[in-house]
């Protein structure tokens, strides 16, 4: 008989194999009482129950003697407990304790084998804990937006850019067209970033952004009606004087 409970990522679990081999049960029995769990479970219209469904039970595949893949289930502590509610029998009741026994014995291990027993490991568990931090706050870094004081520069740099591209407040290009080059402008920033609106540019990117107001500019028919929206300004003002 194979080991009852064994050590998957850091936990302890059975498998619907072992438990149909304690139990002796055919296999596929053991799974239809699974998918009888999980039936109950999704019926229960709880989503809490459906989450702690997939976290008792993993399904995944292991070869069987002849190297096929089968499917099996995976199941912790809690998913034997509520598989083995439904299995009775005179040695039903004796398996049962058989496999807390085991699930104790295995959690003990993880156990001492997570604590650490030395100086050294403690540094060791330490640093390792470091790293996860490291991990955390990198990942915060890449997924943080820009902060309020970040929104309101870009904002600014970025009105500032058109009303420069248009000549200025003043200028005749500003007053007929400022609000086509003023969406052209916050519509290419948003696609080149990828973004729904320029306050959820991501913090990381934020240099980024600064270079592109700097660089940019409007396509070239824009320009030229800029270019001659101003010209008529000038030569309009040169007529009055």
């Amino acid at each position: 008989m194979q080991e009852l409970v064994i050590l998957k990522n850091k936990e302890a679990v059975t498998t619907s194999l072992q438990v149909a081999e304690a139990f002796e049960k055919k296999h596929k029995h053991v799974l239809e009482a699974i998918e009888s769990v999980k039936r109950s479970v999704e019926n229960s219209a709880n989503v809490e129950d459906v989450l702690n469904f997939e976290q008792m039970f993993v399904e995944g595949n292991e070869p069987d003697t002849y190297g096929r893949s089968r499917r099996v289930f995976f199941m912790n502590r809690d998913g034997f407990s509520l598989l083995a509610m439904g299995f009775t029998g005179s040695k039903a009741i004796s398996f049962k304790l058989k496999f807390i026994e085991a699930f104790n014995e295995m959690e003990d291990v993880i156990r001492k084998n997570t604590v650490p027993q030395t100086i050294e490991d403690m540094m060791i568990y330490q640093l390792e804990e470091m790293k996860d931090v490291k991990k955390d706050v990198s990942m915060l870094k890449d997924t943080m937006r820009i902060s309020g004081q970040q929104e309101f520069e870009i904002k600014q740099k970025g009105n500032m850019k058109v009303m420069e591209v248009l000549g200025g407040k003043e200028s005749r290009a500003y007053e007929e067209i400022s609000k086509k080059v003023f969406s052209k402008f916050w519509s290419e920033f948003k696609r080149t970033f990828s973004i729904p609106r320029y306050g959820e540019l991501p913090r990381k990117r934020f240099d980024d952004a600064v270079s592109f107001i700097e660089m940019w500019l409007p396509e070239t028919a824009i320009r030229m009606e800029i270019d001659q929206l101003n010209r008529q300004q000038r030569l309009f003002g040169d007529d009055n004087e």
